[in-house]
């Protein structure tokens, strides 16, 4: 038994292929298989429409605009030249800025770790009270190994 209202052919002049499930093409509207939906497969005279790729820098992540006829990889380098908001001094933030205050200690901690008696900031060696000679105003009680 035979449906001669179902389906479409394709619009490719070289396929005319009988297709079930036809595809519509988006920018200019004509029908097609799926061998021929993608704008290059046929040559769609309307994909300057959709086919739009706005690039993005590659240090700030920021869209740039590309004016038609432009070229987007010259457009991109005079943005990263003079437009970029990329900061490399930012991006690189130091992350062990808590420095040990025992004398002699050079060592920094990510995260700062006071003692309960002095208030001081010390590093994870000497955070026990008795490994930093602590001057506090409470005696402590045991030294950690």
């Amino acid at each position: 038994m035979e449906f001669p209202g179902l389906g479409e052919h394709c619009s490719e002049r070289t396929c005319k292929q009988l297709d079930f499930l036809p595809l519509k093409c988006d920018a200019c509207g004509e029908v097609f298989c799926k061998d021929h939906i993608r704008y290059d497969d046929h040559k769609c005279s309307s994909a300057y429409k959709k086919n739009v790729q706005v690039p993005v820098c590659p240090l700030c992540n920021a869209p740039i605009p590309v004016k038609k006829g432009e070229i987007p990889d010259i457009v991109v380098g005079a943005h990263m030249d003079k437009d970029c908001k990329y900061n490399p001094a930012q991006q690189r933030q130091k992350i062990f800025t808590n420095k040990c205050l025992k004398p002699g200690c050079k060592r920094k901690e990510m995260m700062k770790v006071v003692c309960e008696q002095c208030g001081g900031n010390f590093c994870i060696k000497h955070r026990h009270p008795l490994d930093h000679e602590c001057k506090g105003s409470s005696h402590p009680i045991s030294k950690a190994g």
